[in-house]
């Protein structure tokens, strides 16, 4: 099937899913997911991870956390920082510990058996991002909490990557080490400030006066664009940058025009084939033989985030049902998590014969992701 008739398919069954979904009372996206799933390689092998479809899934998720990134409140960020860096720190510390432990029992070496636990401490965000829009739930201490840690998370997951590709990698990878990398991300951060506090404003002014239509969204997507590409440059995910550039915009006057004519072009076109992207990561091949291994993963995948992050924001004194919420939106691990078993398996910190089953238990988790959230978030009342 050529390009144009992969995407025509992934719109339109995109959409059918989405709303069978919300039909059956669960999130759209879980449908999104499962279309990845079915039309991939995994069942009947329609679509295939192209070059083409990586670029369009990382416009995808880019812009998606860019609409998140405005429509989020900066004040309530700030305010739950705090709880953000607990969810963070033990949602990532539960996972290293339980992942090397059954790492050893399966027999994987000190450095594979660690790398498990590096893998599956990654948290992806933008699954439940999904989940919070569609329940009005990103503006709540809950969805604040969930997206501070989400950018912790990550910087931390670089940190722990960088470290164990530059002891125990054999690859011939060529990254910046951790001092210059560091650097580079705190140089960044001290211009996200910038960008938010001045910055922002006065490029979108600018932008304003020009006599051309739609002068602002463009702007607004060259910022958004620019700060995703630095970020990957420096080793953070582009996500990131995404993200805190929707922050910068939702401080200007500008806010609801950029919203409106990014969402429109985002959930029309890209956002749809990064959620069917994720599932086409999926293949069954020699699932059988491993199922145990998978299941057993899975649930530890599923665990280790949802207490860790739960934990972490009960300890700041938040209630079970807010802090159980919290650690269900840490579950999803989606690209990032894929991002590193791919980079694992070329640094040989991974084992061939298991990375398959270790792309299920990843997508597994993702997709189980939302309807945990869903279900964690009526509980709250949100």
């Amino acid at each position: 099937m050529g390009y144009i008739g992969q995407i025509a398919l992934i719109l339109i069954a995109t959409l059918l899913a989405g709303a069978i979904s919300q039909r059956l009372t669960m999130p759209a996206v879980i449908g999104q997911l499962l279309v990845g799933v079915v039309l991939g390689p995994g069942v009947f092998n329609v679509l295939q991870n192209t070059e083409l479809m990586h670029a369009g899934s990382e416009i995808g998720v880019i812009m998606l956390m860019f609409i998140a990134g405005i429509e989020s409140d900066l004040d309530l960020l700030k305010k739950y920082f705090k709880p953000a860096m607990n969810v963070a720190m033990i949602g990532v510390l539960f996972p290293m510990i339980v992942f090397y432990g059954y790492g050893q029992l399966m027999g994987q070496s000190f450095e594979k058996a660690i790398f498990w636990g590096v893998i599956f401490a990654a948290t992806s965000v933008s699954i439940s991002v999904e989940v919070l829009r569609e329940y009005n739930s990103l503006n709540t201490k809950e969805g604040a909490t969930i997206l501070g840690a989400a950018v912790v998370d990550d910087i931390i997951a670089v940190i722990l990557l960088s470290i164990f590709v530059s002891a125990f990698g054999v690859g011939d990878s060529q990254k910046m080490n951790l001092v210059q990398s560091t650097l580079f991300q705190l140089l960044y951060f001290a211009g996200v400030v910038v960008l938010v506090k001045w910055l922002a404003p006065i490029i979108l002014r600018v932008a304003k006066r020009l006599p051309v239509r739609g002068a602002v969204p463009i702007t607004s997507l060259f910022l958004c664009l620019s700060m995703a590409w630095v970020a990957d440059t420096i080793g953070l995910s582009s996500v990131v940058g995404a993200f805190f550039a929707g922050v910068a915009v939702s401080q200007t006057d500008f806010q609801d025009e950029v919203s409106d004519s990014i969402s429109s072009v985002g959930y029309t076109f890209f956002i749809p084939i990064f959620f069917v992207s994720i599932g086409l990561d999926m293949t069954f091949g020699g699932l059988l033989h491993n199922l145990g291994f998978v299941i057993v993963m899975t649930l530890l995948a599923i665990v280790t985030k949802l207490f860790g992050g739960a934990i972490g924001a009960a300890i700041t004194k938040m209630n079970w049902h807010s802090a159980f919420a919290i650690g269900s939106g840490m579950v999803s691990r989606g690209e990032m998590a894929l991002i590193i078993a791919q980079i694992g398996l070329s640094a040989h910190l991974l084992v061939t014969n298991l990375y398959s089953e270790i792309i299920i238990v990843i997508v597994l988790s993702t997709i189980i992701a939302p309807m945990l959230l869903k279900w964690s978030l009526k509980k709250t009342g949100a």
